[in-house]
C-alpha cells in the first residue's frame, strides 16, 4: 500500500482548516485544538509548511499563521512536497532526485516508474486546497467492468 505520512496527514489537515477559516490570524494552539492533535506536533508542520512557502507567520502576541495565498492555487501536491519532499513512488520516479539507486543505468522499468510518478503527481496537483474544504462523494478513478461471459 501507497501511504502519505502521519505527519502530513496532519499537516493537509491544518492547511484545510485553515482555508476554512480565512480570515485573520491563527495561534498554533488554537490550530492544535481545532484540528486535535498535539501542540509540538502542529508547531513543527506550521513551520515546515512557512518554509514551503504555503504559510506566512507573524510573531508575537497577536502573531499566528495564515495561508500564504487563495486555497484555490494550493494543490495537494504543494502541501505533499513541502512536508515530504518531491512526490515519487522509487527513488528515480523523480527526476529531482537522480542517482540514489545502484541500478539506475540499466534499469528496464525506470521510465516506466517515471511515468507513474508523473501520473500521480499529476493527480495530486488536480486537487486544490478548496476543493479539500467541501465534503464530496469518493473519488472514482475508474469504473471496474463486470466480466464478460466467455462464449
Amino acid at each position: 500500500m501507497i501511504r502519505i505520512g502521519k505527519l502530513t496527514d496532519y499537516g493537509i489537515l491544518i492547511m484545510t482548516y485553515l482555508a476554512r477559516e480565512p480570515e485573520g490570524l491563527h495561534a498554533a494552539q488554537e490550530i492544535a485544538l481545532a484540528v486535535g492533535i498535539a501542540l509540538p506536533t502542529a508547531n513543527k508542520l506550521l513551520k515546515m509548511l512557512a518554509r514551503g512557502g504555503l504559510l506566512e507567520s507573524q510573531r508575537g502576541t497577536k502573531g499566528g499563521y495564515a495561508l500564504s495565498r487563495p486555497p484555490s492555487t494550493i494543490t495537494m501536491v504543494d502541501i505533499i512536497g513541502a512536508l515530504e519532499g518531491p512526490v515519487g513512488l522509487t527513488d528515480c520516479g523523480t527526476a529531482q532526485q537522480p542517482g540514489n539507486c545502484q541500478r539506475e543505468r540499466s534499469c528496464s522499468v525506470k521510465a516506466n516508474w517515471q511515468r507513474i510518478s508523473q501520473a500521480v503527481n499529476d493527480a495530486l496537483a488536480g486537487v486544490t486546497l478548496a476543493e479539500m474544504t467541501v465534503p464530496s462523494q469518493p473519488i472514482r478513478i475508474y469504473e471496474r467492468q463486470p466480466a464478460q461471459p466467455v462464449t
